[in-house]
């Protein structure tokens, strides 16, 4: 086939001429086979920055405000059942798109693989609703950092607002700017400090728990007793506990939402195979203690009918641990834990500005963007790509006209005709998810995938990683999301719960999208490629082109983080 292979090499560029190229060579193929556009972007992240982003990169604002919704609306055993379940679609979506990138550490992350394993129009599909959602988050997570700074200025002139967001503006933008070693720096830090909380939090619980509060009231179980274990939502209908439960499925997707964004890191990460593999088998434990674990302490603390759960303040006062913290009369913790969340919220904002930025690289790489949009620095940043990301960041100010909580309305309204759903902060959430069709396209695409390498005669268990139990991880993951998707808008339609808005803004993801994927097939026409014509080669680097020794540490404390890191 047709390929593009390096005839003048030197250390960051390569020039190209169209070549015949054979499957045995195509790991050199530094372009993309389909534009013929060179992958600018270099490998400067180092494996511990990747290992820390898959550990805390999407611990967010969600989790630490909002998971008291959970408990309100399906009660402690409910909270964690919903977060187990979740998490398990969560963690099998991430061995698909794992053993993917393992394969093919190359830019455009799951949008190139769902566009050149499954069809170029769901991958346009996706990738276009998956840009135009990040885009849109950009702002509410600077303005939920705005409002988490507004803890301690209570006072809080729009003058002063306006000189905080542009902070957090510059800062997160000047992270990217600086470059892809800097935001691993940045993102180390940043999921250090989130570690640290989520740890603190639950000894914290549990101690409290067990009657070391100031009040030394043992709780216990005593809340799973009384009032109950599981909390009856919409109690009129017979199905309350269930229905809490199911409600609970898209609340706790929010705190998981981008968790498949790790995949966009393999073309800038030192020894890809290496790290991706560690990061993709050490998420499983994430899963479990950072969320299940968390959730299962917080539901011990507080009652399901507490009315503070559901509050919505934007800062720490929303979080269920303060609540449960003040009950037993601990007053010092609130301020600790919003300057953590703060944190959060800053962190989200620079690696959705990170995430967005490959994305619309790669979507530019395929052809799918302008292809100025793909140019890059001589040290290999996407500038073009950040910049048009960061123009969104200047939809912030509008919260100085109407208020921050206005805004965050008009934005989730904005996002549901887009079908956008923010893990950020405690507003109206969009009930359908881009996430689970990106979930669900991610696992169609990995079925495709491994037919393709199987017809094609690779053997898939000489990776540095696959999963043993595929291809039944990629069925959880199809039937679980279909399963939500289908029924999400349920409370539509139970009695005096009709809403002709609310139905439209619960479904109308699926005819978006299906407009997006239908157009693209009509202009262009792709065809329609059978398991053994999947190109399985082009662009796909051989395992010498990404491998290189990393220099051991020489201080005690780069020995300590390279043991627990890399």
């Amino acid at each position: 086939m047709d390929q593009l292979t390096p005839v003048v090499p030197d250390d960051n560029k390569q020039a190209y001429a169209v070549t015949e190229v054979t499957p045995e060579d195509a790991g050199d193929v530094q372009v993309d086979v389909h534009t013929h556009l060179r992958d600018g972007v270099q490998r400067k992240m180092e494996q511990r920055h990747i290992q820390m982003i898959a550990l805390a990169g999407t611990l967010g604002t969600g989790l630490f405000l909002s998971s008291g919704k959970t408990i309100a609306h399906g009660g402690p055993a409910g909270s964690v059942l919903s977060y187990i379940l979740t998490g398990s679609i969560a963690y099998c979506m991430l061995t698909c798109v794992g053993e993917m990138a393992v394969y093919a550490p190359i830019s455009g992350g799951y949008i190139h693989y769902i566009e050149r394993w499954l069809h170029p129009a769901i991958g346009f599909a996706v990738g276009w609703q998956v840009c135009i959602q990040y885009c849109l988050f950009l702002p509410s997570e600077i303005i939920a950092a705005n409002i988490l700074i507004s803890f301690w200025d209570q006072a809080f002139p729009k003058a002063r607002q306006a000189g905080y967001m542009l902070i957090l503006m510059a800062f997160a933008a000047l992270i990217n700017y600086f470059g892809v070693r800097w935001f691993g720096e940045s993102e180390f830090v940043f999921a250090l400090i989130k570690i640290a909380l989520v740890v603190g939090l639950i000894i914290g619980g549990i101690v409290l728990d067990l009657g070391g509060g100031p009040n030394h009231d043992r709780i216990g179980f005593r809340y799973w007793k009384d009032p109950g274990a599981f909390a009856p939502y919409h109690e009129d209908s017979g199905f309350g506990y269930f229905l809490g439960f199911f409600t609970n499925l898209l609340q706790a997707a929010g705190s998981f939402a981008g968790i498949e964004s790790i995949a966009f890191t393999a073309a800038e990460v030192k020894n890809p195979r290496v790290a991706l593999s560690k990061a993709i088998r050490r998420l499983f434990w994430r899963i479990a203690i950072f969320y299940v674990v968390l959730v299962f302490v917080v539901g011990l603390l507080v009652p399901y009918n507490d009315p503070n759960l559901l509050q919505s303040t934007g800062t720490a006062a929303s979080s269920p641990f303060v609540i449960a913290f003040n009950r037993a009369g601990v007053k010092v913790l609130p301020s600790i834990i919003n300057a953590a969340i703060l944190t959060s919220a800053f962190s989200a904002g620079s690696s959705l500005m990170y995430s967005v930025s490959r994305m619309l690289y790669g979507l530019a790489l395929r052809g799918f963007a302008p292809r100025f949009v793909a140019k890059t620095t001589k040290q290999g940043l996407p500038v073009v790509a950040l910049s048009i990301v960061a123009c969104f960041f200047g939809l912030s100010f509008m919260s100085l006209g109407d208020g921050a909580s206005t805004v965050l309305n008009w934005l989730s309204n904005l996002n549901a005709l887009l079908v956008l759903y923010s893990p950020s902060v405690g507003f109206k959430l969009t009930h359908v998810s881009i996430g689970y069709i990106t979930w669900m396209m991610i696992g169609v695409t990995y079925l495709r995938f491994k037919k393709g390498i199987e017809a094609q005669g690779i053997d898939r268990t000489a990776w540095r990683y696959y999963n043993r139990f595929q291809p039944w991880p990629a069925y959880w993951v199809i039937f679980w999301s279909s399963i939500v998707l289908i029924f999400s808008g349920w409370e539509v339609f139970t009695k005096g719960h009709w809403s002709a808005q609310d139905f439209v803004i619960d479904y109308i993801t699926i005819p978006i999208f299906l407009v997006l994927a239908g157009g693209f097939w009509i202009v262009k026409r792709p065809r329609w490629l059978k398991a053994h014509e999947l190109d399985m080669f082009g662009n796909i680097p051989k395992d010498e082109d990404v491998e290189c020794d990393e220099p051991a540490p020489k201080t005690w404390f780069g020995k300590v983080i390279n043991f627990l890191f890399t």
